[in-house]
């Protein structure tokens, strides 16, 4: 699989910080064993940190029969290991130590028991005779396991006969192709092998490790019985301890192995990731206005306005009749902190919207791999049981304000229509008085006409006609009023929908990009 790369290496410091970081982005969207591997080295690294630097770990690892044990006694001068020609006979690793001074606690974090002090000049090697790990006891090759993943330095001990074994290279080789650095292949009992025979073997072997990952390896043939090639092995071994660098190198090559295994796919390099959710959000604002019943909602706005229109301004004489009608507003229960009236959706306006929620799913996670988009699909819908709530609030909030407030020339016309009552009033006292005073054959008052129409008669009937002309222009200002009011309504409703959805869904699926795109870079960090 391929890593992203970045354009300078960074220290192993800041590679495990990445590392382990990576690790809790990952939690819960990876495989928990790739998870757990990344904090596992992250942990052994610290604690191998905080150990003697002085000292190179070297073990000799390989299969029942290969004179693993026999290489160890040859490069340490000694009879520590107890040969065997066909069965397992080393139970617990052993070391052989160069220089001791200060190697007990990285010896112990190893948990290697059996040591044994050296005489000679490769101060710092700690040379570690493994169990086989082919054993046919599982204790050994489990020990074969717990520390090949811990030392400094790798000698794969391999035989003429069992070189190309499928199970050294599938479980071990091909698993560490990235430690190539800190490995060395030994092709033991090369005196088996006729002389003509030792190179191809070697070439043979070459090709086999290069097929596992590991391409430039050192590959050495020799024999522990004779000690051909037991000098190069050592020279080659004295040289990784004298740099000192041997532990830092595995650290960094098991920080890359688990970065490897943290990234499962090949994704797009960080920062090209992006949420498309204009057009989608759009349709989903649209579904949710349905689902919560918006176009109810600027009806009755519309009519609401209308409705107080008519009750502020009509004529008084008749006004009294609207005020008997409820509000269609307030028949809602569109109130803050209250639950509304409005009908609840629809099985056809919940399919929409949980189409829409599918939509920006998959347009949220179109740019990322498995299974991360499967993480910003469910974030996009985490939440989705809160938009009833929210959308009620939303709309009780949108019309509870502005929209429902009085404009001012309601009062301008109710006071024109009192003033027209009161003209009625003055002429109709006026015919009163003429009317008492004619009865009584007493003097009757000057009456003063417009024309040939006496002022009484015009303020009475004047009057009232003036006042159902002013109720009829206006229903004509209420019905346009009605129409701004519910555009306006329509356009604060959206606005608050929008901000539903952006902080119920769209934020979610963006976090959890953003989750995805740090993952990316800290991923790439690691592997650097």
């Amino acid at each position: 699989m391929k890593l992203p790369r970045r354009k300078a290496d960074a220290s192993l410091d800041d590679r495990l910080e990445a590392l382990a970081e990576a690790a809790d982005l990952a939690e819960g969207r990876l495989g928990q064993e790739a998870v757990d591997h990344a904090r596992a080295v992250v942990a052994r690294a610290g604690a191998r940190r905080g150990l003697s630097v002085e000292h190179t770990a070297v073990a000799l690892a390989g299969a029942t029969g290969s004179g693993k044990s026999s290489l160890f006694n040859a490069l340490s001068g000694t009879e520590l290991a107890t040969v065997g020609v066909t069965r397992p006979t080393t139970a617990k690793a052993q070391a052989a130590l160069w220089g001791p001074d200060g190697s007990g606690p990285l010896l112990d974090w190893l948990d290697v028991p059996l040591r044994h002090t050296v005489e000679g000049d490769a101060s710092g090697l700690i040379l570690l005779d493994l169990p086989d790990h082919d054993s046919i006891e599982l204790s050994h090759r489990r020990e074969v396991d717990r520390l090949v993943a811990a030392v400094d330095l790798l000698v794969w001990v391999l035989d003429p006969q069992k070189y190309a074994d499928a199970a050294v290279h599938e479980r071990y080789l091909r698993p560490l192709a990235r430690h190539r650095d800190v490995m060395v292949v030994v092709l033991n009992q090369v005196d088996r092998l006729p002389e003509r025979s030792v190179k191809r073997c070697l070439d043979d072997l070459r090709g086999l490790l290069a097929a596992d990952g590991l391409e430039g390896v050192p590959v050495l043939g020799v024999s522990a019985r004779t000690g051909e090639g037991v000098p190069e092995l050592r020279a080659l071994l004295d040289r990784q301890v004298s740099r000192r660098r041997a532990w830092s190198s595995r650290l960094a090559a098991d920080v890359a192995s688990a970065a490897a295994a943290l990234w499962a796919d090949t994704p797009p390099a960080p920062g090209q990731v992006a949420v498309p959710e204009v057009a989608v959000s759009r349709a989903l604002t649209r579904a949710l206005a349905q689902a919560a019943g918006v176009p109810v909602v600027i009806e009755a706005v519309a009519k609401s306005h209308r409705h107080r229109s008519i009750a502020a301004t009509g004529w008084p004489v008749t006004r009294w009749l609207r005020r008997l009608r409820p509000d269609p507003l307030r028949r809602l229960h569109l109130a803050k902190g209250a639950r509304s009236s409005l009908p609840a959706a629809t099985a056809v306006e919940v399919s929409a919207v949980d189409t829409a929620l599918r939509d920006v799913g998959a347009a949220a996670s179109a740019t990322v791999p498995e299974p991360w988009a499967t993480a910003v699909r469910h974030a996009a819908r985490s939440r989705s049981e809160e938009l009833t709530d929210a959308l009620d609030r939303t709309i009780a909030a949108a019309t509870s304000g502005g929209v429902s407030s009085a404009p001012r020339w309601w009062r301008v016309a109710g006071t024109a229509q009192w003033l027209t009552v009161a003209a009625m009033v003055a002429g109709a006292i006026w015919l009163l008085v003429r009317f008492a005073l004619d009865y009584l054959m007493l003097p009757g008052l000057p009456t003063p006409t417009v024309g040939r129409a006496p002022w009484p008669t015009v303020l009475l009937l004047g009057g009232a006609l003036a006042g159902v002309l002013i109720a009829a222009l206006c229903r004509v200002f209420a019905w346009a009023g009605g129409r701004r009011r519910a555009r306006r309504a329509a356009k604060e409703l959206r606005a608050g929908i929008e901000q539903v959805a952006g902080e119920l869904i769209i934020t979610p699926a963006r976090d959890e990009l953003s989750r995805y795109t740090r993952f990316a870079d800290r991923v790439a960090l690691a592997a650097s």
